[in-house]
């Protein structure tokens, strides 16, 4: 069995990397993606630590899976509305570099 120790190392690691991602990238793409990789390792720890509950407490527990359920949906819906309005500013910039979106002027 492997400790839960690892796990939080693991996902404290994922979050760090997506972190430096969104800070230091321009590609609006990278980002989301950065993102999404955050979300993940947010996933990473609720599972960890309902799982060391469940263990702790000997019953079936699934508060942390209800959580990352609720967050890979509102991850999705993020990416369908970013990715979205990735191709309109794409279609009127020609650019996704994220310095030249700072006007959203028509």
């Amino acid at each position: 069995m492997i400790p839960i120790n690892y796990y939080i190392i693991l996902s404290a690691v994922l979050f760090t990397i997506g972190t430096l991602g969104v800070l230091t990238r321009r590609n609006a793409l990278i980002i989301f993606m950065s993102v999404e990789l955050m979300l993940n390792a947010a996933n990473l720890a609720f599972v960890a630590f309902a799982r060391a509950r469940e263990i702790a407490t000997g019953q079936p527990l699934f508060d942390g899976q209800i959580f990352v359920f609720f967050v890979i949906a509102v991850a999705a819906a993020e990416v369908a509305v970013g990715l979205a309005l990735i191709v309109e500013i794409f279609k009127s910039k020609r650019s996704i570099d994220v310095d030249q979106m700072s006007s959203m002027k028509g």
